[in-house]
């Protein structure tokens, strides 16, 4: 396993984040088996939120923690704040905070959580609001750091410079999508992806981020082509020529590499160079196991940039 830090948390954190969004405890033993392994090959971070399962996700890492008593060994992220049925919008108002917060720990059955994400944004919301009633939860001692998934770049920068400005605490780290296959569109609405202009910031300031679909959904996994086009949001989202062409660039590094192109577009991700930590969801042991090995494939800056379609030609 690879470690990296976020600054101002004082933990060193697993690079491979394993989401939760699928484990339950209506299937407790392959959940609780996919947590063992992904701890027993060294990790120690686990993602979910407070609308994963009406709850069920995090009532299962709850459970697990408690059963393995180990909540000290484990950097938990979680997001709160995001639109459901009675409420169609991001709930970032300091009430509705505190009750996915207050909620989320007693599922939990824990007393902190150790970064707190926003899981979507409310440009209607002040980002004064939302960083002072957070960094009142940092002081009642519910949440050690903070940060945002889905917020672009102006706001994520916005909100920062208010919590410097009167001396509370930002941002630690943002959580929006990156992959090799760019997105032509949204997958679903209210997500960001990182453009060209939070690439470079990412890049200058070093400023963590924790993808989400880092794999693409699947796309490199060998069960995508250009005439299969059942599963309508993937062709939405990702059906493009120059998608198909990084997919068989994928394929073709694989094979030098002895590893598969689903695995290259994971070590895509982890070889940006910013500080990454990609999330992913395996929904099986062999899908956890490739996870884990692409922990260790290794890609030069032309690699990289071939792949991206920067470059014509690489020595293979």
């Amino acid at each position: 396993m690879n470690y990296g830090t976020i600054p101002g948390i004082d933990k060193e954190i697993s690079q491979l984040i394993l989401g939760c969004m699928l484990l339950t405890p209506d299937e407790l033993e392959h959940s609780y088996l996919m947590l063992d392994e992904f701890f027993a090959a060294g990790g120690n971070a686990l993602d979910t939120a407070h609308s994963y399962g009406g709850g069920d996700s995090e009532r299962l890492i709850g459970m697990w923690m408690k059963n393995r008593n180990n909540r000290s060994e484990v950097f938990l992220v979680d997001k709160g704040g995001h639109p459901h049925a009675a409420v169609p919008r991001p709930r970032l108002s300091p009430e509705e905070l505190a009750h996915d917060i207050h909620e989320s720990l007693l599922r939990l059955q824990t007393d902190y959580i150790d970064l707190f994400l926003l899981h979507r944004d409310d440009p209607i919301i002040p980002v004064g609001t939302i960083i002072e009633h957070l960094n009142q939860e940092i002081r009642s001692g519910n949440l050690r750091a903070i940060g945002a998934s889905n917020w672009e770049l102006e706001r994520l920068q916005a909100a920062n410079a208010y919590a410097a400005a009167h001396g509370l605490q930002g941002f630690a780290g943002s959580s929006n999508n990156i992959s090799l296959a760019v997105p032509m569109e949204a997958m679903w609405k209210g997500v960001v992806s990182v453009s060209e202009a939070a690439w470079t910031w990412h890049h200058e300031t070093q400023f963590p981020l924790l993808p989400w679909s880092s794999q693409a959904r699947g796309f490199f996994s060998g069960r995508f082509a250009p005439d299969k086009r059942e599963n309508q949001d993937m062709v939405r989202v990702y059906y493009n020529d120059a998608n198909f062409e990084r997919l068989k660039r994928a394929q073709s590094l694989g094979e030098q590499k002895r590893c598969t192109a689903i695995q290259i577009s994971l070590a895509y991700v982890f070889h940006q160079p910013f500080p990454t930590f990609p999330l992913v969801g395996p929904v099986n042991q062999a899908e956890l196991a490739s996870c884990l090995e692409a922990l260790a494939i290794q890609l030069s800056p032309d690699e990289m940039r071939w792949l991206n379609l920067e470059a014509d030609a690489i020595d293979l």
